[in-house]
This record gives C-alpha cells, sequence and structure tokens, in this order.
C-alpha cells in the first residue's frame, strides 16, 4: 500500500513538473514576444523570432499557440491582466481613504514593474493594431472600462470630502488621458523618463485635488 501511495506521489510529481514547465515554456514564449514587438514592431515579428528570442524550437511555439494571432492575443492578454492586477494590488495595499488610493493608483502606472521601454513598446504595437481588431479592442477596451469607473467613484468621493466644483466623470476623464499622455511621451522617447512622468502625474493631482494631496504625499485629514 506505502508503495502504490509513493508510485502515486511520484506519477503526480511528474504530472506537476510537466505542467509547471508547459507555463513555465509558455511564459517564455511571451515575454520573447515583449521583446520581439519593442525590437521589430507588429508586422515584422514572427514565430521563429519569438521561437529564437525565448531560445526554444519553432515547434514549441506551434505546440502551445499555433499561430501568430494566438500568440500575440496571449501576450495581450498577459499584459492586459499584469497591468489590472498591479493597480487594484496598489488600491488595495493603499488602504480605505481615498487620497490614498489615488496617490497609489497614479504611482501604479510608473512603477518599474509595470513601466519599462519594452512593454511599452509592446503596448503601442498593440494599440496600433486594435482599430481594425475586435479581439484587441475588446482586451484592451475591458481594461480602461474598469479602471475609469475607479477612478470615477475616487473622483466622486474626493469631490464630496473636499468640496470641489469639479464633475467627477470629466475630471476622471482628464486624469486618465493625462496619465495616457504621459504613457505616450514615454513611448516616443522624447527625453521624457519614468521619474520625470511621474513627477508630472503628482502635479497634476496634486493641483487638481489641493485639499487632499501635496507633492510629498496624501494630506492628513
Amino acid at each position: 500500500m506505502r508503495a502504490g501511495l509513493a508510485e502515486q506521489g511520484a506519477g503526480d510529481g511528474e504530472k506537476r513538473g510537466r505542467k509547471a514547465s508547459k507555463e513555465t515554456r509558455r511564459q517564455q514564449l511571451i515575454e520573447a514576444t515583449i521583446d520581439s514587438l519593442a525590437k521589430r514592431g507588429y508586422s515584422d515579428t514572427t514565430l521563429a523570432d519569438v521561437a529564437d528570442g525565448a531560445g526554444l524550437s519553432r515547434g514549441i511555439v506551434n505546440f502551445h499557440f499555433e499561430s501568430k494571432e494566438n500568440l500575440l492575443v496571449a501576450t495581450l492578454q498577459y499584459m492586459a491582466e499584469e497591468y489590472g492586477d498591479h493597480w487594484a494590488s496598489a488600491l488595495e495595499r493603499a488602504g480605505p481613504g481615498l487620497a490614498g488610493r489615488l496617490w497609489a493608483i497614479v504611482h501604479a502606472d510608473f512603477d518599474r514593474k509595470i513601466c519599462t521601454k519594452r512593454k511599452l513598446a509592446a503596448w503601442c504595437a498593440f494599440w496600433g493594431e486594435a482599430k481594425s481588431r475586435p479581439t484587441y479592442q475588446a482586451l484592451c477596451g475591458a481594461r480602461d472600462v474598469k479602471y475609469q469607473e475607479t477612478v470615477i467613484q475616487l473622483c466622486a468621493g474626493l469631490k464630496a470630502e473636499g468640496g470641489y466644483a469639479y464633475e467627477p466623470e470629466p475630471m476622471a476623464l482628464s486624469l486618465c488621458a493625462m496619465l495616457e499622455g504621459l504613457w505616450l511621451r514615454l513611448m516616443m522617447g522624447d527625453g521624457t523618463t519614468r521619474e520625470k512622468a511621474l513627477e508630472a502625474a503628482i502635479a497634476f493631482v496634486v493641483t487638481a485635488f489641493p485639499a487632499h494631496l501635496a507633492l510629498q504625499g496624501p494630506k492628513s485629514r
């Protein structure tokens, strides 16, 4: 009986190992796709480029994704989920205070985990294709709607606390557009750095919410 259990345990271990290996290879291919998009752009990225970048055979790419389109959709989905999980975690860590939550969501956009040259370039490649590809629109759109709804709620709460004259939805739209514009500047490589972009974003929210925020962070209330 013990021998049978040992054999079963070994079999389970092998299955877990194979599963881990499959997930590892998929992640390697997605990371290599991000690298290729950043280096070559959307149109010039091929399955061969991705395989070479990941150090895997081209057969492995076909096994996991079957086509370039499937690989690109998986990559976009990964990036969208990573971005969404990142800002949601930042909000959770910030606690219930509205000023701290807004401060956290602004900083999350320029965190080193998310705001890198390669990932920004990959986002740019996908955005350039989104207009003609409904799947990309759906993946990007779902992320944008949830994010904007969260920012609207924050703006509404800050207005109620601070007695500001703005309307929450236009203010939220302005804030989101400002953050997207700073990402665009970073993508364009015009000399704007991640640190300068964060400084500009902080200047915006401090001006918009003076009762709640200072350059050093959220004010005590």
